[in-house]
């Protein structure tokens, strides 16, 4: 079985995550698909014999439209979705509004981007750079622009696209990755090339 098909298979067991699929997929949000800790979280939560992946802390939605950047667009979702799964921790974020408060929130600019494939591919770590969306169709569509191996390797892997080392070492320090999942390993980018 493929890498794919293997995160799809885990991803119909995990019931929050079908349910909070199923909202985004009714919000009808451009784009919109869950992603970055919420899939990380799943899969490595399984690959450590975890019989039900936990719900994490936040459900990261991720949707592009270039119609209303405010954030207060992104809360309105979350109250939508909220009222439709109230027991999720709903965190949406319009893709293509991160550039304006990107700054303030990691001190340094960004350029805007340009769709949701670009989106993925600028979040912090390879194995977290990953989002699925529910299709009207009921398939689920896997967006992973660095693959997978990364994820399933449960290799942490600090994506340079905008990611600084300091801020890998300070999410290293805050996310607790190996305390929480021991198979997990960083992989020290001056030893992998």
């Amino acid at each position: 079985m493929n890498l794919r098909d293997r995160l799809i298979g885990i991803i119909k067991e995990t019931d929050w995550l079908m349910r909070a699929l199923t909202a985004v997929r009714a919000a009808h949000l451009p784009d919109g698909c869950i992603g970055a800790g919420a899939i990380r979280n799943t899969v490595w939560d399984y690959l450590h014999n975890r019989t039900q992946p936990a719900c994490p802390n936040d459900v990261d939605v991720a949707y592009y439209s270039r119609r209303d950047l405010a954030r207060e667009a992104d809360r309105k979702i979350e109250s939508l979705l909220a009222a439709m799964e109230p027991d999720l921790p709903w965190d949406v974020v319009n893709q293509a509004g991160v550039h304006l408060w990107y700054p303030a929130h990691l001190g340094y600019e960004v350029a805007p981007l340009t769709s949701i494939v670009e989106a993925v591919a600028s979040w912090p770590e390879t194995a977290t750079a990953v989002a699925v969306a529910l299709a009207d169709d009921g398939h689920i569509r896997v967006t992973a622009p660095f693959g997978l191996d990364d994820l399933f390797g449960m290799a942490i892997r600090r994506n340079p696209e905008r990611c600084s080392a300091a801020t890998f070492q300070e999410r290293l320090a805050s996310k607790k990755f190996v305390e929480r999942w021991p198979q997990a390993s960083i992989v020290d980018e001056r030893t992998s090339e």
